[in-house]
């Protein structure tokens, strides 16, 4: 064993000691990587301020926050609750209409923000109740609600998308196009889920609700104002016409707007806001400088050439290689959000991507299905923490067991995305001409 080898896995099982020891993992990879950096390679302490600004220094970075804001603003101020009960009346007749509501809620709650735990946290309040109130099980309704933040995090804005794309080095714009169809494409597959399980169960839900065609109209102009953010987004970015920053710009004023116009606007709110949004983006941004601190230190050392080499020999090929990936991020994300997995894995895995000549765009979308699962599944999944704490009465077994079966639609669109690249090309492509 050579002096690298041996050096890498003395670092790795250090994080991971500090992880265990319940550091948390910003400070877990900065430790690590700063002790890599003085005692293996040598180099000047200064190196840390160096390589934060470098992988920091980005316009892109700004739309992080904005994003953000803007889905804390339309979480906090409760507005979602009319897009939920206007969506309910196309959907609710339907069998699981309910859960197909909040789905469909997601979506368009995920392309206006991109917030992944703030649908969780928002439906869970909104649509749970309802569910329960009208009868539905509580499985059903609860795991719907845990598996649909996947559209959040890739339907754009996505925020994960752009801080992949930020630190890449990749296009925002075509990564936010990617993500388009097999947003879609995910919710319609999620959608289907739930009319099997009600099908191979009907006792799971009660009978459907019909709603007339007036109620149906009048549900279609309360979803207007929220289509019309959306479209003021998402044509401006797709557009041309601003830079994502500035179209995030534009999206926090509009939802400033938009609740202020449903009179559920208060400096409270805005202050609780601009709190958390601090919050995410600062703990976010750290831990990037942090997994680009370790990045180098490993690239220094050369280790991460030496693991790229061996995961290239394995005799299984280029698709052998990715569903090793995702096997490793199925596991990891018993322990870890998808956000942690990027910034923990992508140091030893984008040298790899590359040399298998995959489209980094693609693999951006990919990754998000594929890490995102980690937010479902127990026992240390986000999303079903979150649920949990909005509906305490339940179990986390009970949201669990819930979530489980819609990992299967999760990994049926991975496998749309590896037989049909264009899924996620076809858009980017067809915008930048």
């Amino acid at each position: 064993m050579g002096p690298e080898i041996l050096i890498a896995i003395l670092l790795i099982i250090g994080l991971l000691v500090l992880l265990a020891l319940g550091l948390e993992i910003a400070w877990s990879i900065g430790i690590t990587a700063v002790a890599g950096l003085i005692w293996y390679i040598d180099q000047p302490i200064s190196q840390i301020a160096e390589t934060a600004w470098g992988s920091l220094n980005s316009f892109t970075l700004t739309a992080m926050p904005l994003f953000i804001f803007m889905g804390t603003i339309l979480g906090n101020t409760g507005v979602n609750e009319r897009l939920f009960a206007a969506i309910d009346k196309w959907f609710g007749q339907l069998p699981g209409g309910l859960a197909m509501s909040v789905i469909a809620g997601n979506a368009i709650f995920g392309a206006m923000c991109g917030s992944a735990m703030a649908a969780t946290a928002t439906f869970g309040k909104i649509a749970f109740p309802v569910m329960e109130k009208k009868g539905y099980s509580a499985r059903l309704g609860l795991g719907a609600i845990a598996s649909s933040d996947i559209l959040s995090p890739l339907i754009p804005p996505s925020i994960l998308l752009i801080i992949y794309g930020s630190w890449q080095g990749i296009s925002i714009v075509d990564l936010l196009a990617a993500g388009l169809i097999p947003g879609f494409t995910m919710m319609i597959l999620l959608m289907l889920t739930i009319v099997v399980l009600v099908k191979l169960n009907p006792g799971l839900i009660p009978k459907p609700v019909q709603f007339s065609w007036k109620l149906r109209i009048a549900a279609i102009l309360e979803v207007l104002p929220f289509a019309a953010v959306i479209v003021g987004v998402l044509g401006a970015i797709f557009g041309g016409f601003m830079t994502p920053t500035e179209a995030a710009a534009l999206g926090a004023f509009l939802s400033l707007v938009l609740t202020l116009a449903y009179r559920r606007l208060t400096f409270k709110i805005i202050k609780q806001s601009l709190l958390e949004t601090v919050k995410v983006t600062s703990f976010s941004l750290f831990i990037m400088a942090m997994a680009t601190l370790i990045s180098h230190v490993f690239n220094s050392a050369g280790i991460i050439p030496l693991i790229k080499d061996f995961v290239i020999g394995l005799p299984i090929g280029k698709y052998g290689i990715l569903v090793l990936f995702f096997i490793m991020y199925f596991f990891m994300g018993m322990f870890f959000d998808s956000w942690s997995m990027l910034f923990l894995t992508f140091p030893f895995v984008m040298p790899i991507i590359n040399s298998l000549d995959i489209n980094l765009i693609w693999w951006g979308v990919v990754y998000v299905m594929a890490g995102g699962q980690a937010s479902m599944t127990p026992p240390f999944g986000l999303s079903l923490a979150v649920l949990h704490g909005v509906v305490p009465w339940h179990p986390m077994e009970t949201i669990a067991r819930g979530a489980l079966p819609f990992l299967i639609p999760i990994y049926l669109n991975i496998l749309l995305l590896m037989f049909f690249p264009q899924l996620a090309l076809w858009l980017p492509g067809l915008l930048g001409g």
